[in-house]
């Protein structure tokens, strides 16, 4: 198989249409339904931390993080990640979860995120840092499957510290 040449660079304005396009054809209507969905909703996203992944001038990924709090700390909820139907298995997501994720991490700020959160699959985003919250120690705005409920600590914070509400932003560092 050709390996793709695949850009990641910072997401800026001009990708908004493309993005919505994208998480549209991926992720359907039912995606305002989702818990994450209402946490996102009127909560805007870190532009500095979310990227784009591009296959010449095509627009073939995205990742998004937006400030949320777990509890007292301050956390991204992750998402959505989005990549085209054709380009997938080619570690477009990967690339561009790690990019965000490492953006996060070089917040020096002393009131930066603490850890990254998002509701998905362990088998996948466990290979990139993600550890399972165990039930009960959270509570989201809406229906989730406990299971899929995943934590990426920033500053090396116990998972099992992890726990209490999970609400919309905070003012960014």
């Amino acid at each position: 198989m050709t390996e793709l040449s695949i850009t990641i660079l910072p997401e800026n304005p001009a990708d908004d249409a493309a993005i919505e396009r994208l998480v549209a054809r991926t992720f359907g209507p039912g995606r305002f339904a989702r818990t994450a969905y209402r946490l996102r909703e009127g909560n805007p996203h870190r532009r500095d931390l979310s990227f784009t992944a591009y296959i010449g001038t095509m627009l073939v990924g995205s990742v998004r993080l937006t400030p949320i709090v777990v509890g007292e700390a301050k956390a991204l909820l992750l998402g959505p990640l989005t990549v085209e139907p054709p380009f997938r298995s080619h570690g477009i997501g990967r690339r561009l979860v790690e990019r965000s994720l490492e953006a996060a991490r070089a917040e020096s700020a002393p009131d930066a995120a603490r850890l990254v959160m998002l509701v998905g699959d362990e088998p996948y985003y466990g290979r990139m840092g993600f550890q399972r919250v165990s039930p009960g120690r959270v509570s989201l705005p809406g229906p989730v499957d406990p299971r899929r409920v995943l934590v990426c600590p920033l500053d090396g914070v116990p998972v099992e510290t992890v726990e209490g509400p999970v609400r919309k932003g905070f003012a960014p560092a």
